[in-house]
């Protein structure tokens, strides 16, 4: 035996010697029990709460396992959502919506989809061309622009932009306040709308913008709204609408809850953090 051990085993002897000595004190030193007062029924122990919980969320809880393994149906599941959430990056906003819309497309400085990825400075400025689409398309300045940008969701975009933008359009009108007209930003970015603020004049400018997907869901969409947005100005000057989808805030509450918040923008001529003060 090595010395090592030796220490080990008299620490394990004097352990178990000292819970004897306490437990046997415990005894020693309870009061009798009183068998006159009424003992109360233990409740029954609850239900495992995660089968409950499950269908509340599209988080991977309680999935199980096969061995030290994912079971087949949850790796497989895995999968799917992965590919869905590949595909929403990677995948064009289908024309036929745009076309449905009537929106046009305006492309920012991003040449293709991996120029978009890396290059998120490109997707926040626009070609001289682009400039000019952009200027023809509202050459007059008005109190609120909303437009559309694929960011990194074509998916959002499509399951939810037929939905909103008009709940967010009689909205607005129903306000007084006039509104430009719609279009589609490709390989677009948050930031994008600074310049699209200069180039329009529109007071308050909302885009509406695919959120990153995760493998919860691949159809998430956000509203960023500013008050006479700036190249260059604070993130904190942006108000933010986030979780537009089926799972969250669906797109037609979404739709009202933006209008009246662009309302409070407008009369207040201030956004963000600052909409607080």
């Amino acid at each position: 035996m090595t010395e090592s051990e030796l220490v080990e085993l008299i620490a394990n002897a004097v352990r178990a010697s000292l819970q004897e000595n306490a437990e046997a004190e415990v005894l020693q030193t309870s009061p009798p029990l009183q068998t006159n007062k009424a003992i109360p029924a233990m409740p029954l122990p609850k239900a495992e709460p995660l089968p409950s919980a499950m269908p509340l969320t599209s988080a991977r809880i309680a999935v199980g396992r096969a061995g030290e393994r994912l079971r087949t149906e949850t790796y497989l599941q895995f999968r799917a959502d992965h590919a869905a959430a590949r595909d929403a990056v990677y995948n064009d906003v289908s024309a036929d919506l745009l076309r449905r819309m009537g929106v046009r497309e305006i492309p920012t400085l991003c040449r293709d989809r991996d120029e978009h990825l890396t290059r998120p400075d490109l997707g926040r400025d626009f070609s001289e061309e682009s400039r000019r689409a952009v200027k023809e398309i509202n050459p007059v300045p008005c109190d609120v622009l909303v437009y559309a940008a694929d960011g990194l969701s074509s998916r959002a975009v499509e399951a939810n932009l037929e939905n909103v933008y008009p709940v967010i359009a009689d909205g607005v009108a129903q306000q007084g306040l006039s509104i430009g007209k719609p279009f589609f930003v490709k390989y677009g970015r948050v930031a994008s709308m600074e310049p699209v603020a200069e180039l329009t004049g529109a007071k308050v400018v909302c885009v509406l913008i695919g959120e990153r997907p995760g493998l919860g869901s691949a159809e998430s969409m956000s509203a960023y709204l500013a008050y006479a947005p700036a190249v260059g100005m604070p993130e904190a000057g942006r108000t933010v609408v986030s979780n537009i989808y089926k799972g969250g805030l669906n797109a037609v509450e979404g739709g009202a809850f933006i209008a009246e918040l662009i309302g409070k923008i407008f009369a207040a001529k201030k956004s963000g953090v600052y909409l607080s003060e």
